[in-house]
């Protein structure tokens, strides 16, 4: 595991957890190398290659059109909620902005879960036709 350090072979007794840490690290190692190979990203830019990480995750490389796009999408997104009534606005960013579900919503309000479900339906029908 360590050739620039140790010049000849030492053989070490260990558990079996760390052997299967050894082995999982190998495995990843393995696989990695095989991404690499199989997606032929051979090639590096600087010492960190981003465009190479993107390649072997798989990742969606954005061209400044889409960014723009994406950042027109979500202005226009918030200058609608901030039309809508303070509460469900409100609602709403806390329901799909901050993943909170509707009960936790209710229980936070201290409202029932109809209400608050009513009001982020209305709410994103309104938003539809802003």
């Amino acid at each position: 595991y360590y050739p620039n350090y140790y010049k000849q072979d030492y053989f070490i007794e260990v558990t079996d957890d760390v052997f299967e840490a050894l082995k999982k690290a190998d495995r990843k190692e393995t696989a990695y190398r095989e991404r690499v190979r199989y997606h032929k990203a051979y090639y590096h830019l600087f010492s960190f290659c981003e465009v190479k990480y993107n390649a072997l995750n798989m990742a969606v490389i954005l061209t400044p059109d889409k960014v723009y796009e994406n950042k027109a999408a979500k202005e226009q997104l918030y200058n609608a909620i901030h039309r809508l009534p303070h509460k469900q606005a409100r609602r709403i960013y806390a329901h799909y902005f901050f993943g909170m579900s509707l009960k936790t919503i209710a229980n936070a309000e201290g409202i029932s879960i109809p209400a608050v479900h009513y009001s982020v339906y209305s709410g994103l029908r309104r938003l539809k036709n802003i």
